[in-house]
């Protein structure tokens, strides 16, 4: 197909799907994990594959490349179509329409972006709030967007945070698990510059204006 980023639909509807508006221009490929097909449908893309078992609403239709799934398995339908998708080379990889609703999906999503970085893939979820993404040891730069807010939320029980030319600024400063500390930071009028010394975070821009 010539995509080079792949888009991954859960069953998760969001009933606004504006949000995905800027990526048809990338003319990622469709994946669809199970009822992410009714999801992909309404949010107006064009399905290129289905994952899943059939549990929550979706189905192989024709001209689809499906792959039926076991209700019994030992991974969720949403770490299938990931999987697959780099299987076919995809390394940029957006996940949406699994956030929200049922708290062990939404966590476990969050835990797919760590296994996506370990594969060499990019992983980052959208929904109409938020963008989130893993941030592991290296320098990162953030362009002032339509979002108000990012935070660093640690996965490893230590991180060694800097942020420069944010709202709130930060040298070498050691944050805990469970600490708050990196939640709700603010652009100001240009970019903001992230180093993560030790540890690994997500890092989630929220609240679009």
């Amino acid at each position: 197909m010539g995509a080079k980023a792949a888009l991954i639909f859960g069953s998760m509807d969001h009933g606004d799907w504006s949000f995905l508006q800027p990526l048809r221009k990338e003319a990622p490929a469709v994946f669809c994990a199970d009822g992410g097909l009714i999801c992909a449908q309404t949010a107006g893309f064009s399905p290129d594959y289905y994952i899943g078992d059939g549990d929550s609403g979706g189905a192989p239709q024709p001209g689809l490349c499906a792959t039926v799934l076991p209700t019994r398995k030992d991974l969720t339908d949403l770490q299938a179509a990931w999987e697959q998708a780099c299987s076919l080379g995809f390394r940029k990889l957006y996940l949406t329409g699994c956030t929200g609703g049922r708290q062990d999906h939404h966590l476990a999503a969050l835990q797919l972006l760590e296994t996506m970085h370990r594969r060499a893939c990019e992983g980052i979820i959208l929904d109409p709030y938020n963008e989130i993404s893993f941030f592991s040891p290296g320098k990162k730069r953030l362009e002032r967007t339509d979002f108000v807010y990012f935070s660093l939320i640690p996965v490893d029980a230590e991180v060694t945070v800097s942020i420069r030319g944010a709202k709130y600024e930060l040298a070498e400063r050691l944050v805990l698990r469970g600490d708050s500390l990196c939640v709700s930071n603010e652009f100001l009028d240009g970019p903001v510059e992230l180093t993560l010394s030790g540890g690994s975070c997500w890092l989630i821009l929220s609240q679009r204006k």
